[in-house]
């Protein structure tokens, strides 16, 4: 399974690691992607440490286990960055994708040496320009996907438009500024 990417999600409850990575595993499967999407259960409460992961293949998926050696990490909250060691088992060859305003010198420090990619995306800022509240999920999501390159940046968010139809079926005013900040995390994800 040489095309198979493994990707492990830090966040903490409430924050919508879980959401995202599901999210991820709908979007690549209806692009024709065999897929995993699971969240690692614990004692998890607001605000408590928690981790989801992705399996993303063109050809059958036969393991089922955690993700150890991740080619992809998402931290969705920088200040896990001090208490989890976020780079455990991430391949030199992936990348890391930090939710953070900390400058590149202090990111990198926190980061404890990783040798591969850094990218950082502002999640905050988005969620509050296109949201109006905070919901880093969104933002951290479309910047996975345009780092990994595992789907065509139209192609995702078409198909997100329609999740986003059916899980907001009660609530369609919150479509657009879901949308909105896809694009925006699309644009703004940045290399370190």
């Amino acid at each position: 399974m040489s095309n198979l990417i493994e990707i492990r999600w830090h966040g903490r409850g409430g924050q919508g690691a879980k959401t995202a990575s599901l999210l991820l595993a709908d979007a690549a499967f209806n692009t024709g992607k065999y897929i995993q999407g699971f969240p690692e259960y614990g004692p998890e409460r607001m605000g408590a440490p928690i981790t989801a992961y992705n399996r993303i293949s063109d050809t059958p998926i036969t393991v089922h286990s955690n993700i150890y050696e991740p080619d992809y990490v998402v931290v969705v909250d920088d200040t896990l960055l001090e208490c989890v060691d976020v780079t455990a088992g991430l391949k030199s060859t992936g990348a890391i994708i930090v939710n953070t305003t900390k400058d590149n010198d202090e990111l990198k420090q926190l980061l404890k040496g990783y040798s591969g990619e850094i990218y950082k995306i502002d999640a905050r800022k988005i969620s509050m320009e296109t949201l109006g509240k905070y919901f880093p999920n969104t933002p951290m999501l479309a910047a996975v996907v345009k780092v990994s390159g595992i789907m065509s940046d139209e192609a995702f968010l078409e198909d997100m438009v329609g999740s986003f139809k059916h899980k907001f079926a009660k609530k369609p005013e919150v479509i657009d500024g879901n949308m909105k900040a896809l694009e925006m995390a699309l644009k703004e994800v940045t290399k370190v």
